[in-house]
């Protein structure tokens, strides 16, 4: 595996400055998004403000994404190489929420020590990330889905329940996407939902087993010597 690059301080720098910009233009478009697609009865004017301010937080990112690229003194091939979520991030609608736990992370590891243990991060950033991504897609889906023909995901709710049974895997099939992009959208969330599941499910496991071993292992303190299991 190959060592990630040392980070810059001028890039340091900029990290830390950005991370209160990245959270509201991730929660402003996330907001406008939502709100163009669930206002159908809203004004052309208020429509317009949403599409302009989603093109004004990708124009956020997409800022803040060159000049890390200008910062970091890789080049642009290798800084896509070792930061290739931040780049999905910053190409695909769906995933641009997912901007709020990487600035998430940058706030738990300051002062080099993150304020949470390993298993409680990966179970908060599971959480988080399932939670936006379900949101997002489900908003994707349900824009793309409640008019075309034939569809059965017909209302926000629908889309909802559909996102929640793709992210765990469920898949009941009550509701399901008839559009390329709708199923594009699926195809995606199933592959994150398996990624997240396994995430969950191995720190889970391994917090188990280490809450177990360091239990057993108090217990054979606890007993006189040649006292143990097994013994005649």
């Amino acid at each position: 595996m190959r060592d990630r690059p040392p980070v810059q301080p001028a890039q340091e720098r900029w990290d830390s400055w950005m991370e209160t910009p990245l959270t509201v233009m991730a929660l402003v478009y996330l907001a406008a998004y939502a709100v163009r697609i669930l206002g159908h009865d809203l004004a052309g004017s208020l429509r317009d403000l949403c599409l302009a301010l989603t093109y004004a937080a990708w124009a956020v990112f997409i800022v803040d994404y060159a000049v890390r690229v200008r910062l970091s003194g890789l080049g642009l091939l290798r800084f896509v190489r070792h930061h290739f979520l931040d780049t999905v991030v910053v190409i695909l609608p769906l995933l641009r929420p997912l901007r709020i736990v990487s600035v998430y992370d940058r706030v738990q590891r300051r002062r080099d020590q993150p304020r949470l243990t390993l298993y409680a991060r990966v179970m908060a950033y599971a959480g988080l990330t399932a939670s936006l991504l379900g949101f997002a897609g489900a908003l994707t889906v349900y824009h793309f889905e409640y008019t075309a023909p034939g569809a059965t995901i017909r209302t926000f709710g629908d889309s909802v329940w559909w996102a929640c049974a793709t992210l765990a895997t469920v898949g009941y099939g009550d509701v399901t996407p008839v559009t390329p992009m709708g199923r594009l959208t699926a195809v995606g969330m199933m592959g994150v939902g398996l990624a997240l599941l396994g995430a969950v499910t191995g720190s889970f496991s391994s917090w188990l087993i280490q809450a177990f071993t360091r239990d057993d292992e108090k217990e054979d303190g606890k007993r006189p010597p040649g006292d143990s299991p097994g013994a005649s």
